[in-house]
C-alpha cells in the first residue's frame, strides 16, 4: 500500500485531522513519513490509528490502547484487566441507577422527595449514615424493581 496523507487518512476512517494530529502528540501514532510538510501514514500507522479510534469509541481509555499496542504481552493484558474491572464497576453502578430510576416510576406520587414512602425512607437513611453499599445489598437479588409503596 501506498502511503497516504493525513487528509486522506481522516477522510478514510472518518476522523478530523485534529484527531489524528492529537493521536500524535499523546505518542499513539506516529506518520511513517513526512513528505512537503505532510504527515504521511501506511498501512501499520492506519491500523494504529483505527484501534485507537475503536478503542476511543467504545470509551476505552486512551492509555489502554497505548498499552495494547507497545507494551509487552503480559503488560498490555495486566492493563487491559483492570480496564475490565473497571468496566465491570461501572455497568454495575449503571445496572443499580437503572433499577433505582425503574423503581422512582412506579410511583405516583407528583413529588417523590416529600411524598413517596419509600424514597423517603431510602434518603433517610442515607441522610442518618447508611451506605449506598448497604442499600445495593438490601435489593441485591431484585430482578424488578422494588414496589414503591405509594400506592
Amino acid at each position: 500500500m501506498e502511503l497516504i496523507s493525513i487528509g486522506e487518512a481522516a477522510r478514510r476512517l472518518h476522523l478530523n485531522t485534529s484527531a489524528l494530529r492529537y493521536y500524535e502528540e499523546r505518542g499513539l501514532v506516529r506518520p511513517a513519513t513526512r513528505h512537503a510538510g505532510k504527515r504521511m501514514y501506511g498501512r501499520t500507522e492506519l491500523r494504529r490509528i483505527v484501534l485507537v479510534s475503536l478503542m476511543q469509541r467504545l470509551g476505552v481509555r486512551l492509555d489502554t490502547a497505548a498499552a495494547v499496542m507497545d507494551e509487552s504481552g503480559e503488560q498490555w493484558r495486566s492493563v487491559v484487566r483492570g480496564q475490565i474491572d473497571d468496566l465491570n464497576a461501572l455497568i454495575e453502578r449503571a445496572q443499580g441507577a437503572r433499577k433505582f430510576l425503574s423503581a422512582a416510576l412506579t410511583c405516583p406520587a407528583d413529588h417523590p422527595t416529600s411524598e413517596c414512602p419509600h424514597l423517603v425512607g431510602v434518603l433517610d437513611r442515607l441522610f442518618t449514615g447508611g451506605t449506598f453499599e448497604e442499600l445495593a445489598e438490601q435489593h441485591s437479588g431484585d430482578q424488578d424493581p422494588p414496589n414503591t409503596g405509594c400506592r
